[in-house]
């Protein structure tokens, strides 16, 4: 039956029967994000173990295709699994739901890897992961449909607002699990083994998730409507196939979850990205300082649900949409002054130049990994993005001719990786050196780890070295080692050819000859700000995604509600959501600017704002139980 919202005029308390149905929708919906996450924060691990047959470059390409994959069949979950809540009811989709999502998770941690059972293992794990994007299209729905249904009209922001949290407590969760693992074990262990450790977790979180939902009724709305016989006989045509109601579903993607997706996505994933990988800061400091923002912010989805209660939820969203949009770019700039305050100053003083013939350079839209940008202008303006380098273009080479890019004084050409052919690897070393000396020189906080050197290569190795100074004569009669021929070619010192004919190989450590890296200096990082700026865009990411599972069940009649809202929530998540990276590093290669690619959020949040501000009513104050 439906239940009162009030008590004497007053909002009445939440009852136990309510209390337990928030807390076993959001636990397990916590969970089902959980194993969401583990993914892509252990991608590396992935591509090593099940795509070890091919290159490391290509391996972690690979790796990103089998977690796009995850995001983009989310929408059909939600056609699939919102067409059966609707049916069947809410309760029991979200349990085979979230069956689907912990066992798929569970079989990762399991899954033998290439080197045991060949290109099955890969294949397996694309389809693994594919169930899971199935599965999370369909839980969404499912819990907030169902939490909602249960929640009195005057509260059911707040209610719904825990909902709302279990994605960000499923990532913090996730970072946790795997730092625990992580400090538990060597490196090597943890590489070889220990990551499979948080996948294998998720089957006790499953078990003790199903267990707590087993317990619960069916939603008391969802209930009534299939007594009076007034549910939906095909949900999926009602939903889309009349104006009325693909309408909704058209404005709730355009003025609601398409914004809040890239204010979630650029908040809490790309601000982990930005500074791992563009302001370069070790990935274990990144997920204590993610955490800890998560950790503080977390409770405003709580705050801005009850606030939406009060005020509506319209203005909460359009208010998130509208900071992040001002805001966006003024904090990223003060996250890379705070993070890495050395990449700031260089930046500001030492930019780039590429010149290239006209058509060289290319727009490098990646989403799935695979497109390969083989330009001698696209080798340069992707090299120079990936380590945070600002540049300019200028089309004015001869047609035929390679790139070049100067920073202060020193000009490297760079080289067209089809036409260099079997000299392409040997190319790609001399590009990137001379350009990193070069950056270096100009105040670029770049170091240079040490180098193996075996006795046959140390001579060679001198000579293509000058600026270190090297001698062969004292290295040779300094400290060395010597290692099994079989595992100086394992280790890509030498090739089989080279090392026939000896049982070992004796080596040379050879301090600051090895490969070139950008890094954060940890003495420089300001953690508080730092903390403090990535709190703030958390704070966005509540605004605009406390309230929304509220509107966006209160945006359609109970008989399609479970399928309506799930499709634009999880297009907007999964697509516009999904595809933030590389639509923001696309951005940043074509303009040569490490923040040009945030236009990508603001300009989509803009969009519904916009829409939103026209077109998209107020829901506060609906009544689930009239609304058949």
């Amino acid at each position: 039956m439906a239940m009162a919202s009030t008590v004497g005029g007053r909002s009445r308390g939440m009852t136990r029967e309510e209390k337990k149905v928030i807390f076993a929708s959001s636990l397990g919906t916590v969970f089902e994000w959980y194993d969401f996450y583990l993914y892509g924060s252990l991608a590396a691990f992935i591509g090593a173990t099940f795509f070890s047959s091919a290159p490391e470059a290509s391996r972690n390409i690979f790796a990103l295709l089998a977690f796009a994959a995850g995001f983009l069949v989310r929408p059909f979950g939600a056609l699939v699994f919102g067409r059966i809540g609707d049916l069947v009811g809410r309760k029991y989709t979200f349990l085979v739901t979230m069956t689907i999502m912990g066992l798929s998770t569970f079989l990762v941690g399991l899954l033998p890897g290439y080197a045991s059972w060949g290109i099955a293992a890969p294949i397996i794990l694309i389809g693994l992961r594919m169930l899971q994007g199935l599965a999370l299209g369909g839980e969404y729905g499912g819990a907030a449909t169902y939490v909602a249904e249960h929640a009195p009209d005057d509260r059911r922001g707040y209610y719904t607002s825990w909902i709302q949290t279990t994605a960000t407590l499923g990532l913090f969760l996730s970072l946790i699990v795997i730092l625990i693992v992580q400090g538990s074990l060597s490196k090597e262990n943890y590489a070889a083994w220990g990551w499979r450790i948080p996948f294998i977790v998720s089957f006790v979180l499953l078990a003790i998730s199903i267990w707590i939902r087993l317990s619960l009724s069916e939603s008391p709305t969802f209930q009534r409507m299939k007594d009076e016989g007034k549910g939906s006989k095909a949900p999926l045509s009602e939903a889309f196939g009349q104006w009325k109601n693909a309408k909704i579903a058209l404005l709730a993607l355009l003025g609601l979850t398409a914004g809040q997706a890239v204010v979630w996505y650029n908040g809490q994933f790309y601000a982990l990205f930005f500074l791992q990988n563009v302001l370069k800061v070790d990935a274990q400091s990144v997920n204590i300082m993610i955490a800890i923002a998560l950790a503080v912010g977390s409770i405003f989805f709580v705050v801005f649900g009850w606030l939406s209660d009060k005020i509506g939820r319209k203005p909460i969203i359009m208010a998130g949409l509208a900071l992040a949009i001002v805001c966006t770019f003024p904090l990223f700039k003060a996250l890379t002054w705070a993070a890495n305050p050395a990449l700031a100053t260089a930046q500001q003083n030492t930019r780039a130049t590429v010149t290239a013939a006209p058509g060289d350079c290319r727009f490098q839209f990646n989403p799935v990994g695979t497109a390969k940008f083989t330009t001698s202008c696209d080798i340069a303006t992707s090299f120079l993005t990936k380590n945070s380098v600002p540049y300019d273009v200028v089309s004015t080479a001869a047609p035929g001719t390679a790139a070049t890019v100067k920073v202060a004084n020193e000009t490297v050409e760079s080289y067209d990786a089809v036409a260099a052919g079997d000299q392409a690897k040997a190319k790609e070393a001399a590009f990137q050196k001379a350009v990193n000396m070069s950056l270096q020189d100009g105040g670029y906080p770049l170091k240079r780890a040490a180098a193996k050197v075996p006795d046959q290569k140390l001579d060679a190795f001198v000579a293509a070295n000058p600026e270190l100074k090297l001698d062969a004569a004292a290295i040779r009669g300094g400290e060395k080692t010597t290692v099994p021929t079989d595992k100086a070619v394992t280790d890509k010192l030498l090739t089989k050819d080279e090392a026939a004919g000896a049982p070992e190989v004796t080596v040379y450590n050879i301090p600051g000859g090895g490969p070139f890296a950008m890094v954060a200096d940890p003495a420089a990082v300001n953690w508080p700000m730092t903390i403090g700026i990535l709190f703030i865009l958390v704070v966005f990411v509540t605004m605009v995604y406390g309230p929304i599972a509220a509107i966006l069940v209160e945006m359609f009649p109970t008989r399609i509600r479970y399928t309506g809202m799930s499709l634009p929530y999880h297009i907007g998540n999964g697509w516009f959501g999904g595809l933030l990276p590389a639509t923001v590093f696309a951005l940043s290669a074509y303009k040569g600017d490490i923040y040009y690619g945030l236009w990508y959020p603001v300009v989509i949040s803009a969009m519904s704002l916009i829409i939103g501000l026209i077109f998209v009513r107020d829901t506060l104050g609906t009544d689930l139980h009239a609304k058949q």
